[in-house]
C-alpha cells in the first residue's frame, strides 16, 4: 500500500527497532495523526493464545473510563415491561419480532450494539446470519444478552468496547479518539490491557501477548512493550 507524503513524514517520527513504554507510544500516536478527521486510536494486540481451541478463546467487555469518542446506536430487542425500561434508559431503537423483516429484507443496520434479553433471543437468533459476520450478534460475555437492560445500555453509552482474538489470534480495539488528551487515552489503556490481562485463559502458557501496536485510523503504527504480560 502506498502512503502518502503526510504519513512519511509522520511515520518518520517513530523509531520502529524501538519499544515504547505506553504513555510514550500514546503520545506519538497523537503526533502522528495527520488526516483532517478526528482520527481513532486504536491497539493491536498479537497473543499466544490459538482460537482454534474453545479453551484458549478470549472474548468479554470493558468500559472506557474516558470512553470512545463515539456516538453509538443501540438497538434493544426486548418485550413487555423491558421495552419500556430499554427507552427509559435512552436506547435508539427498540423492539421485538417486528423488527425482523425491517433488517432481513430491507436491509436496516443503522445502529452499533445490539442488545437482548435472554427470553428474545429465539428470535434474534433467526438475525445470526446477518449480524453475526458483522459482529452485532448479542453475546453473555460481552453483557449484551441480560435482563438488566439499563445496566447494559448505560455501560455501552459511557464507553463500553468489546474485545475478541480475530482469526489470526489478534485483538483490534479502540481506545479513544486522537483529540483526547494523553491521560485520557492512558487511562483507556490501562483499562484495557488490565481486562485483557484477567482474561488470559489458563490453557495458555509462557508469554501470553506477542506484540502490542498503538496507531491511528490513517497513522503508521508505534510498537509498545509486551514481554511483561
Amino acid at each position: 500500500m502506498k502512503h502518502g507524503k503526510k504519513y512519511a513524514e509522520a511515520a518518520k517520527l517513530i523509531d520502529r527497532t524501538k519499544l515504547y513504554e505506553p504513555a510514550e507510544a500514546i503520545a506519538l500516536a497523537k503526533k502522528t495523526a495527520v488526516a483532517k478527521f478526528d482520527e481513532t486510536v486504536e491497539i493491536h494486540i498479537r497473543t499466544s493464545c490459538d482460537g482454534r481451541h474453545a479453551d484458549q478463546q478470549i472474548r468479554g467487555a470493558v468500559v472506557l473510563p474516558a470512553g470512545t469518542g463515539k456516538k453509538v446506536r443501540v438497538l434493544v430487542f426486548a418485550k413487555g415491561a423491558k421495552l419500556d425500561e430499554a427507552q427509559a434508559a435512552g436506547a435508539d431503537y427498540v423492539g421485538g419480532q417486528e423488527l425482523l423483516p425491517k433488517i432481513q429484507k430491507e436491509g436496516w443496520l443503522d445502529f452499533d450494539v445490539v442488545v437482548a434479553t435472554p427470553d428474545m433471543m429465539s428470535v434474534v437468533g433467526r438475525l445470526g446470519r446477518i449480524l453475526g459476520p458483522k459482529g452485532l450478534m448479542p453475546n453473555p460475555k460481552a453483557g449484551t444478552v441480560t435482563m438488566d437492560v439499563t445496566k447494559a445500555i448505560n455501560d455501552i453509552k459511557a464507553g463500553k468496547i468489546e474485545y475478541r482474538l480475530d482469526k489470526s489470534n489478534i485483538i483490534h480495539c479502540p481506545i479513544g479518539k486522537a483529540s483526547f488528551t494523553e491521560e485520557q487515552l492512558v487511562q483507556n489503556y490501562d483499562a484495557l490491557m488490565a481486562a485483557i490481562v484477567k482474561a488470559k485463559p489458563a490453557a495458555v502458557k509462557g508469554q501470553y501477548l506477542k506484540s502490542i501496536t498503538l496507531a491511528t485510523s490513517m497513522g503508521p503504527g508505534v510498537k509498545v512493550v509486551a514481554n511483561r504480560y
